[in-house]
């Protein structure tokens, strides 16, 4: 497992609605998938969660053990000197579901309002990704503090 560098876990945890991140899958006919991701979150040091809602393809294509990209961009952090690419950072990693107990309720309470608000009824799931890798845009693990 990978770390996410705590330098980027508020800006990753403040990222909507100026630097949503974007999730990559691959659907069953083999193309990507690329969707914004509002309430996206570091649930802790090894694992990005987000609280799914949706019922199109990207869903359907989520499962247990579905490996996924994250990526972030958030060109101020080029601007800071902290990334020198692109103020870019990708995250690869595995897909865990979470449809009840405690890491459904504790993506839930973390979530930010406007993607409850979207979800009133609270139809949607949790997703822990495991982060496996994390690159800067020339594809070099993040060596950040």
């Amino acid at each position: 497992m990978a770390k996410i560098p705590k330098t980027l876990h508020s800006h990753i945890n403040t990222a909507f609605p100026d630097n949503v991140c974007l999730l990559g899958s691959v659907l069953p006919n083999g193309f990507a998938q690329v969707t914004p991701r509002g309430g996206t979150m570091v649930f802790d040091d090894e694992h990005i969660g987000l609280w799914e809602r949706g019922t199109g393809s990207s869903a359907d294509a989520m499962k247990d053990g579905s490996k996924l990209t994250i990526y972030f961009r958030k060109p101020s952090l080029r601007d800071d000197g902290i990334f020198p690419r692109g103020g870019i950072s990708l995250f690869y990693g595995t897909a865990k579901i979470y449809k009840s107990g405690p890491v459904y309720d504790e993506v839930w309470e973390r979530l930010i309002q406007p993607e409850k608000d979207r979800d009133p009824d609270k139809k949607g799931y949790a997703v822990l990704i495991a982060v496996e890798r994390t690159e800067d845009l020339a594809g070099q693990p993040l060596n950040l503090a």
